[in-house]
């Protein structure tokens, strides 16, 4: 038995590959390098195994807002979404991996987003926000379900940008996307001041989204492939600006975390982190950080960086094998 998950990110288009039991691969393929041509996502997968032999692969894809259950590829309409507005930038090389998926045959889900119509989600947070997370968000949630075994807790993915999850009683709950919320590395959201920028037609609202994470602080401007790494070389050198901005950073993800904590209806057994930033602890040390804050108050697990492919892949997995919720989403299989 072979499936595959896909973790649409904001980077790169992510890959795991597992069977009954573990993973067996995983490798991501650059954005730019795909919308050239210069990669095949599907000839990536065929060089690790046969394409003939996969039960079935969950795939993630922007906003995801346009569905707001697991469905079969044939049955989604315009991707899920309901427009690529609004998502951040676009290079076109997501679009050209899910145009690969979409012409290869496979036996392929498409896993919603966390927005106002998905009725499993608090109506408090449906109330407040038109949009929560991101689907890969949901594949990373049920890998720290299955790392874990945790019914309540607060998943933290925190890479380009931040967004913190809450689980209750096995169920996603609610989410604080990266445009409201907490600073990632690039994203982050729109203050006042932005605000007024965009107004004035200084900047676009994308514009202004994709530089209002710590590289707003430590005044970083590059392609957001290379963002984090140039700004992490900066903190490594001890440069006044890197070290507030990572700072300013881990304390706002503090903030989202403890507010979710404060309105789950539960106890929660702890907190998760991944993502990028949110596994790391060289040069960062993203979870003393946090613990500054929290003062150990909470049991602390990191999980894999790549927790949103390979828990896509376990999704795929779990349904093939009859599942038919997946943290309160329905399943039509």
């Amino acid at each position: 038995m072979v499936y595959v998950g896909m973790d649409h990110g904001t980077t790169g288009i992510s890959f795991a590959i597992m069977d009954d039991e573990k993973v067996l691969d995983v490798f991501k393929i650059s954005r730019e390098d795909s919308k050239a041509g210069r990669v095949s996502a599907i000839e990536e997968l065929s060089k690790r195994i046969d394409l003939e032999d996969i039960d079935l692969m969950i795939i993630t894809y922007a906003m995801g807002d346009g569905i707001s259950t697991i469905l079969p590829m044939e049955k989604v309409e315009n991707r899920g979404i309901l427009s690529i507005g609004g998502a951040g930038k676009v290079t076109g090389g997501g679009t050209s991996v899910y145009s690969e998926i979409e012409n290869a045959n496979l036996p392929v889900l498409m896993i919603p987003g966390l927005h106002k119509d998905c009725d499993w989600l608090d109506p408090l947070f449906r109330a407040a926000y038109s949009h929560h997370a991101s689907p890969e968000k949901v594949s990373i949630v049920y890998n720290a379900y299955l790392e874990t075994q945790w019914e309540n807790m607060v998943v933290a993915d925190i890479s380009s940008n931040s967004v913190d999850l809450l689980i209750e009683d096995g169920k996603i709950k609610g989410a604080i996307d990266a445009c409201c919320g907490a600073m990632g590395i690039v994203h982050g959201p729109l203050d006042l001041e932005m605000i007024r920028d965009i107004d004035e037609g200084k900047r676009t609202a994308n514009e202004c989204f994709s530089h209002a994470g710590a590289v707003k602080i430590a005044n970083v401007d590059n392609k957001v492939a290379l963002m984090k790494d140039e700004l992490l070389e900066m903190y490594s050198k001890g440069d006044e600006r890197a070290v507030l901005a990572i700072d300013t950073m881990i304390m706002t993800v503090a903030m989202e975390i403890a507010g979710l904590i404060a309105v789950s209806k539960n106890e929660i057994d702890g907190i998760v982190l991944t993502g990028s930033m949110g596994s790391m602890k060289e040069p960062v040390d993203f979870e003393a950080g946090l613990n500054k804050y929290f003062k150990n108050k909470y049991e602390t697990r990191i999980i894999s960086s790549e927790s949103g492919a390979i828990g896509a892949a376990q999704i795929a997995r779990d349904i093939f094998n009859g599942k038919r919720d997946i943290m309160g989403i329905k399943v039509d299989y």
